[in-house]
């Protein structure tokens, strides 16, 4: 009697690992056959000035003194519109930074004369004038339109 409780007791410790094992195995399989995830596309990047801004900004820097001290591909006083374009890059915080610039005046990026201040021309002129100079970098055009 004693010798078929040991062999019931063992069958059940048995069939419990064996039990045990299978339903690892399941979910071992099931943890591998996840489905690929769907593919995440980026949101495109804003717009850097659309073709209306560049537009007005041309216009507005031939209604300015700019051209007194500035051209398009030559040094004057200033540097030249595609120097400045080559220099920096098109993003916000460089209009930003000009936009300053030309409202409240600087000196010593380009030599020792010193950019006179506009405060007549407003922060949101001066940044499409910007715009305008900075996508004349035909190496790295960010032009969108809307």
């Amino acid at each position: 009697m004693k010798l078929k409780r040991i062999i019931t007791g063992f069958f059940c410790i048995a069939l419990t690992v064996f039990a045990c094992y299978a339903q690892a195995q399941v979910k071992k399989k099931t943890a591998v056959k996840k489905t690929p995830a769907a593919t995440v596309t980026k949101p495109a990047p804003p717009p850097f000035a659309t073709a209306s801004e560049i537009e007005d900004g041309k216009a507005l820097i031939a209604k300015s003194d700019c051209l007194a001290c500035h051209k398009l591909e030559d040094k004057l006083v200033g540097p030249a519109y595609i120097a400045i374009a080559t220099k920096y890059p098109q993003d916000q915080n460089t209009v930003n930074l000009l936009t300053q610039k030309i409202v409240n005046g600087g000196n010593g990026v380009w030599g020792t004369v010193p950019m006179a201040p506009h405060p007549a021309i407003t922060p949101e002129d001066a940044s499409k004038m910007i715009k305008y100079i900075l996508t004349l970098n035909t190496k790295s055009p960010a032009v969108n339109s809307k």
